[in-house]
């Protein structure tokens, strides 16, 4: 049998993802700091109601509520030994969701950065890293999750590492990268260095692309970068609502719903085939962005300058692609 995901890109011209996990579960009432994947457990009805909310605002596939869910990043909450049970749970309850939908719905299985840091510069091996995502790959897939989704990575040693542990458990997934740093990963990867990445793995995803980032102009002028290199797999496209803000006490996206209605609709007519929100994205953003791709006929592959006069100007002047790499930052949990 061909995954679901598989038959969707092969008879959809476009599929709409999901929006924020972290915002949606703030605005819910978790606090700052607290791990969300025991929401899965001690509150699995407002997982429920996550997911609900993404496919009742049109989306054709959702991420579990399991992007911290690792050993690596739950021990900092003294939960490692909960990886499985964490993950088969967060699986199993979208698993319910979208099983009831009536229409085909993606559940895919939230794999994240471990947070550590991989040799040389680091202590993380490659060996330990495939075993980290391994554990977490195989409650997802115990779950019901009908891909993996490995996302918001910055090194290219954890991008081979996690698509090795998606191979040791049998499952199809899916990868992308944050492009936060001047138009490159906090780890240097460029956008045609990704590509590349993609083309040479043994256990190649069923489409890549990125996550997060800065905003949706800085996204979608890394979507162009993909397809400039020419891939030979479906590209992913799922940004930021905007640019975070600090208002009243909290991180506020600027992104409105017709903005993002318009970031979908560039995004489809640049090429990316599955399209979605990260940071900010609420069912709001969902609804606009599925009601701009079906009302507007497609067009034309987007200039730069159409992106900034629809989106917002660029964080940086450079795509990434020069030759000196930006400064290194600290990474951050996707929202």
């Amino acid at each position: 049998m061909t995954n679901p995901l598989s038959r969707l890109l092969d008879t959809r011209d476009w599929i709409l993802a999901d929006g924020a996990t972290g915002t949606n579960l703030f605005n819910m009432g978790l606090s700052a700091g607290e791990p969300p994947e025991l929401w899965n457990v001690d509150r699995p009805d407002d997982i429920r109601t996550l997911y609900q909310s993404a496919v009742g605002a049109g989306s054709d596939l959702f991420l579990t509520n399991t992007f911290g869910g690792n050993a690596a990043r739950l021990k900092l909450h003294s939960a490692q030994g909960r990886v499985h049970e964490l993950n088969r749970i967060g699986a199993e309850l979208g698993r319910e969701v979208a099983d009831r939908a009536g229409r085909p719905v993606v559940v895919a299985g939230s794999m994240g950065p471990t947070g550590e840091i991989m040799e040389p510069m680091g202590a993380l091996t490659h060996a330990l890293a495939v075993e980290i995502f391994h554990e977490q790959a195989e409650g997802l897939k115990e779950g019901g999750a009908d891909v993996l989704w490995v996302e918001t990575i910055s090194a290219p040693e954890e991008f081979r590492a996690a698509a090795e542990a998606c191979a040791l458990a049998g499952m199809d997934w899916c990868g992308t990268m944050s492009f936060d740093t001047a138009g490159r990963t906090m780890m240097g990867v460029t956008s045609p260095a990704l590509v590349a990445l993609v083309g040479k793995l043994a256990h190649r995803p069923l489409a890549f692309g990125a996550n997060c980032g800065v905003g949706a102009s800085d996204l979608m002028r890394t979507i162009l970068g993909f397809l400039a290199a020419g891939p030979d797999l479906p590209v992913i496209a799922k940004g930021n609502a905007g640019i975070p803000k600090y208002h009243d006490g909290h991180i506020h996206y600027d992104g409105t719903p017709e903005l993002m209605g318009q970031y979908a609709v560039l995004a489809r007519d640049a090429g990316a085939k599955i399209i979605g929100g990260c940071c900010g994205t609420m069912p709001d953003h969902l609804r606009a962005m599925r009601a701009a791709l079906e009302a507007t006929p497609p067009g034309p592959r987007p200039t730069l300058d159409e992106i900034t006069g629809r989106l917002g100007p660029f964080s940086s002047a450079s795509d990434g692609t020069g030759d000196t790499p930006p400064a290194r930052e600290r990474s951050r949990r996707r929202g």
